[in-house]
């Protein structure tokens, strides 16, 4: 690809909360954005590759912060070796990298179930898909979210789900919940993954119970600070996320119960909120081919409704709300109905901004990615539209003809060809 590529007629959200930009220009270096601003005041290098987009929108590349790439059926609990042999699986993950991709997502933070081997393979160019950081398997007590067995199941928890990932580790105590978190982050986790409440998809696990000891959470916390990696929490009610914000964990997943109280301390100790809301859009009523369980989406109805108040509740007390689609399964190319969902509650700027420079903040990753600035990377999309008007425009591939990673081109529908 040429060292220099110039993106000029171009609209431009950056992201970081200013007024968009008509007019402008986006001059790329070697993979770094160098200079943004208007065209009367900034002329392309000579030696420059320059790409007239006619009015289009330039973005920074997308971000979903709970992400589920290799959840490749829409259970956990259908994600099973007999499914999907090892090959099968494997091709599986990379198909839902790269629709995930092509929807727009240049970096995805994998809420469980991804192994570290599909981050590799991304690195080296053998997948093509978002830049991804991995959780591994999340972590729950028994009886928890994460342990699907049924009642009447009394087999190793972990024995029955697919050799390459399984989706959970079972661990109880200080002790096991230590060696768990140690393991996690020796076999490449880039951050923790732990199931603080209860959860639609397990079995025996109630919505309103919180799950893990303010100890055992502290414990985790503590192996993942060591090395200077975030852990997440899925966690539903007050208490749950009380018990995770005292632990110190870095984001809480969903939140769908937060009340004004918890909030105020989620803002006084700078914790992050990723709401899901798509997840339960999409799952609450699904269509028979989906094979979802009754006692799956009747949890899921009793939290859907309370998503956009948690949301609404978090924006007004100032918490920085990031944004996480839970899509999984089918649903991988539905990652973006989350964007308009919360755009319903903050607005659609807002809900931008979550999606990419909040996301990349609460990633660790605001100094390289989520805006359009100079010095970020060019992880940019270029949209055939306007999302602040519309931004349901960002759930259709095809209104997405230009993406880039890093200054390279992923996704090329404007027929540059050539070295780009």
């Amino acid at each position: 690809m040429p060292e220099t590529v110039v993106l000029t007629n171009a609209s431009i959200i950056d992201c970081t909360g200013r007024d968009p930009m008509t007019k402008g220009i986006v001059v790329i270096e070697n993979g770094v954005i160098r200079s943004v601003g208007p065209m009367r005041e900034i002329s392309a290098p000579r030696d420059a590759t320059v790409i007239d987009l006619g009015g289009q929108t330039v973005l920074p590349g997308l971000i979903d912060a709970h992400a589920h790439v290799a959840m490749v059926e829409d259970t956990p609990m259908q994600n099973t070796e007999n499914n999907h042999p090892g090959a099968v699986y494997a091709y599986s993950v990379a198909q839902a990298m790269e629709t995930t991709l092509d929807h727009g997502f240049t970096t995805v933070r994998d809420a469980g179930g991804c192994d570290w081997s599909f981050k590799v393979a991304q690195e080296r160019g053998m997948i093509r898909g978002p830049r991804t950081f991995v959780s591994g398997m999340y972590t729950s007590q028994t009886g928890g979210h994460g342990d699907y067995r049924p009642r009447h199941d009394r087999s190793d928890p972990c024995s029955r789900w697919h050799p390459i990932m399984p989706p959970a580790a079972i661990c109880d105590g200080i002790d096991e919940v230590r060696r768990t978190a140690r393991d996690l982050l020796r076999t490449g986790s880039d951050q923790i993954k732990v199931m603080a409440g209860g959860g639609a998809a397990s079995p025996t696990s109630l919505i309103d119970a919180p799950q893990f000891t303010v100890e055992e959470l502290s414990a985790i916390v503590y192996e993942a600070r060591v090395v200077k990696k975030p852990v997440l929490a899925h966690v539903y009610v007050p208490q749950g996320i009380k018990n995770c914000i005292e632990a110190g964990v870095t984001t809480i997943e969903h939140g769908n119960f937060l009340d004004e109280e918890t909030a105020f301390l989620m803002k006084e100790n700078g914790t992050f909120l990723v709401p899901t809301l798509a997840v339960f859009e999409l799952k609450s009523n699904p269509p028979p081919e989906l094979n979802i369980p009754d006692y799956v989406i009747e949890k899921l109805n009793y939290v859907k409704d309370a998503g956009p108040q948690s949301v609404e509740i978090a924006d007004s007390v100032g918490i920085k709300i990031g944004s996480g689609s839970d899509c999984g399964g089918s649903l991988q190319s539905k990652k973006a109905v989350e964007l308009e969902l919360q755009a319903r509650v903050t607005g659609p700027m807002k809900a931008l901004i979550s999606a990419t420079a909040v996301n990349a903040e609460l990633m660790g990753l605001d100094t390289q990615i989520g805006t359009v600035e100079p010095g970020k990377l060019a992880d940019l999309i270029v949209v055939d539209g306007d999302p602040l008007s519309d931004i349901r425009i960002l759930q259709d591939p095809d209104k997405i003809p230009l993406i880039m990673q890093s200054g390279r081109i992923a996704k090329d529908c404007l027929n540059l060809g050539g070295d780009l």
